[in-house]
């Protein structure tokens, strides 16, 4: 059924909205030939399709971008590299590239951030994939405070942003090496703690499956993990989190 033909069918009582809204969900994906872009996912989950940059020729996430520019939407694309990036500048200039986190967001319109998320990291060398989850709260509309550095080696640092931690709907912990944060963290707050592993380590950390195992066996209450370096996955979920707290909030106003 062709969208004009549906509108015109609930201007003139036809159909009722709830059913034209049903419709609307399932309408047909555009296919780029090299791949299949899902325009109504946000209609359907309330945010957009994101575009995962790896093993994607520059040619392609242009034309994937184009492709959303049209249409008005934001965009983001994560794990850019910085030749992929110096392409897409040259046919993009608003294109905005955060080169730690490796992260890409074409802008159509302003998002107001609601809410709180902390993100908070073991160490240094643990803040690119923090960003990553950072940037991907604030990009789908959520108020980040980040935190860095408060790993279980000195957990004095921790303990003393404890009540800043508190005041946040979510805690994204992220760690390499033994990955203990996420079970501190959890063990300090009442909010969920998404547990974000990385393959920050020695050798025997594994590429971060050592902090994998530690945050899925950890023994506190309230803490969900995802794979290993998925700062886009943690911030996704830590974002509906937080506006489900949001909505909740207003409710009870």
């Amino acid at each position: 059924m062709e969208i004009k033909e549906l509108l015109k069918k609930v201007k003139n009582g036809e159909m009722e909205l709830s059913r034209a809204e049903e419709i609307l969900k399932e309408l047909p994906y555009e296919n780029l030939g090299y791949a299949n872009l899902d325009h109504h996912r946000q209609l359907r989950n309330g945010y957009g399709e994101t575009i995962y940059c790896e093993s994607k020729t520059a040619e392609q996430i242009e034309g994937i971008l184009h492709s959303f520019q049209k249409r008005g939407s934001n965009v983001m694309g994560t794990r850019v590299k910085p030749e992929q990036y110096i392409y897409l500048k040259e046919r993009f200039p608003e294109l905005i590239y955060h080169s730690e986190a490796r992260v890409i967001m074409l802008m159509d319109h302003p998002v107001e951030q609601v809410g709180m998320v902390a993100v908070c990291t073991a160490g240094t060398s643990d803040i690119p994939v923090a960003e990553e989850a950072a940037l991907t709260a604030e990009f789908f509309g959520s108020k980040v405070d980040r935190i860095f550095d408060v790993g279980v080696a000195g957990i004095h640092r921790l303990l003393s942003r404890t009540e800043e931690i508190r005041e946040a709907n979510c805690v994204i912990a992220v760690a390499g090496m033994e990955g203990a944060l996420g079970s501190v963290v959890a063990g300090l707050v009442e909010n969920p703690v998404i547990a974000v592993p990385t393959s920050v380590g020695y050798g025997a950390s594994f590429g971060g499956v050592s902090a994998l195992l530690t945050m899925l066996n950890s023994c506190a209450e309230g803490m969900a993990t995802v794979n290993i370096d998925n700062g886009f996955g943690a911030g996704y979920m830590a974002n509906q989190i937080n506006h489900l707290a949001v909505r909740t909030n207003k409710k009870e106003a």
